[in-house]
């Protein structure tokens, strides 16, 4: 059987094509058809992630390939709700072009603002009047809205945005840091004391809350900090191996001070 050869390769109707014939039930691709939203959801985040990490590398090929991945799941998205007779691409793309330019009065109406900050305060005013108009105004707290299914540390950062929106917030940076070492303490203490491992737990996730609210008060990003602290101890960590492997020693077989020697000395190297 001749196979017919993919549409307009080089547009958005060249992937459509190819989506629709990877999920037709006739001759498609078995894994593909397998597929429903709750499957693909993991892959769509981790091309999102991969995204971030292609920007991060500063590799223009790598983040045109990481993009186009990422489009391919929302053009998966789009076909299995077509299959539904929920909505198609085309819809999707109405829906982002309707949704920017009602979020963007100051562009595209006769609005004004003075600044980002003040654009950001009217773009949450509109989601709460979106929100509103879904139905959703039973829930009227600061916090409404915030997906459940964020990175832990996204969420955490967006929930102390919208708390200090509404005036819960610390004055100062040095607040924030004092609120910091006093949640250290608090951890030391149940520790000291012996108290429960879920108790324990609990001081640390407060340790955490606090450091995503500093990353706040630097104007930083909490996940991209992560981020960075992991690339770092990374290269560093390899240093050592190298290091290691060169005085003839397993990392697992050296005393803390000789893994501490060659830390720093990883250190100095990466530093150069």
């Amino acid at each position: 059987m001749t196979r017919k050869p993919v549409s307009d390769i080089g547009d958005i109707a060249g992937l459509l094509d190819i989506m629709a014939r990877l999920r037709d039930p006739q001759g498609g691709c078995p894994w593909d058809l397998e597929q429903d939203f709750a499957s693909i959801a993991p892959y769509t985040l981790e091309e999102a992630w991969e995204v971030a990490d292609a920007i991060e590398r500063g590799r223009p090929e790598d983040i045109r390939d990481e993009l186009g991945d990422l489009l391919f799941q929302v053009v998966f998205h789009a076909q299995m709700a077509r299959e539904r007779n929920w909505f198609d691409f085309a819809g999707v793309v109405e829906a982002i072009n309707t949704k920017m330019i009602r979020r963007h009065p100051h562009v595209f109406g006769d609005a004004r603002v003075a600044d980002a900050a003040a654009q950001t305060e009217a773009w949450e005013q509109h989601k709460a009047r979106e929100r509103s108009d879904r139905g959703e105004a039973g829930d009227t707290s600061a916090l409404a809205g915030i997906p459940l299914a964020l990175p832990a540390l996204v969420r955490a950062q967006k929930i102390q945005r919208r708390a200090a929106r509404s005036g819960f917030d610390w004055d100062l940076f040095e607040d924030v840091l004092a609120k910091l070492e006093e949640e250290v303490a608090e951890l030391r203490e149940a520790v000291t004391r012996r108290e429960s491992r879920d108790r324990q737990r609990e001081e640390l996730g407060d340790i955490l809350f606090s450091c995503v609210n500093l990353a706040r008060f630097l104007d930083a990003d909490a996940e991209q900090l992560l981020r960075s602290a992991n690339h770092k101890f990374e290269q560093r960590f390899r240093r050592v191996e190298t290091l290691a492997a060169q005085a003839g020693r397993d990392l697992r077989d050296c005393t803390l001070a000789e893994l501490e020697s060659f830390w720093q000395q990883a250190k100095r190297d990466l530093s150069d």
